[in-house]
């Protein structure tokens, strides 16, 4: 049987500037195992985040823990998909998206916590089977969103290091 891919962290011009400093919070080698860490680390975080910080907002219009959290899982299903889009050898130029519009539009503080860590949980499942179905060439195609062109394994980085700012993010400014 055929051993799983590593897929290695990706060289600073398979993606845009913008996306330096998240990808390189990720300071796990392989990102298949940065994923499955994460996924088990974020989720004892989230069972142990007391209700009543859920509905908390450190300055008026910041968003609240369940509004970020849609935010991270709506970055990773767009990420996952242009991934999939980039992994095909798609030409097409993606469109962006409002991370405002999104979060606006989510609903997010209006749903059960419960809830949002069961679908994380699918999700990131769901991300690591997308993942570990590339081959090592395809990690390394590229696509391109708007003006920026990325890797697929620079994509599958930045899902990770999005996921750090933002679980980083909560520690520090809604229970530190």
């Amino acid at each position: 049987m055929k051993s799983p891919v590593i897929i290695s962290a990706p060289a600073p011009d398979e993606y845009p500037n913008w996306a330096s400093e998240e990808i390189l919070l990720v300071k796990d080698p392989d990102l298949i195992s940065g994923l499955q860490i994460s996924l088990h680390s974020t989720l004892d975080f989230f069972k142990a985040i007391p209700a009543e910080k859920l509905r908390y907002r450190y300055q008026p219009g910041k968003w609240m823990i369940p509004e970020i959290w849609q935010h991270v899982m709506d970055v990773e299903r767009i990420l996952a998909y242009r991934s999939l889009r980039y992994s095909r050898k798609d030409p097409t130029v993606l469109q962006g998206f409002d991370e405002s519009l999104y979060a606006e539009n989510s609903v997010a503080k209006n749903r059960a916590w419960e809830d949002m860590i069961h679908e994380y949980t699918h999700l990131r499942n769901s991300t690591i089977s997308l993942f570990k179905s590339f081959t090592e060439e395809m990690t390394l195609y590229k696509g391109v969103t708007g003006q920026s062109t990325m890797s697929v394994r620079a994509a599958g980085f930045l899902i990770l290091g999005h996921e750090i700012h933002h679980v980083r993010t909560i520690k520090e400014r809604y229970l530190g």
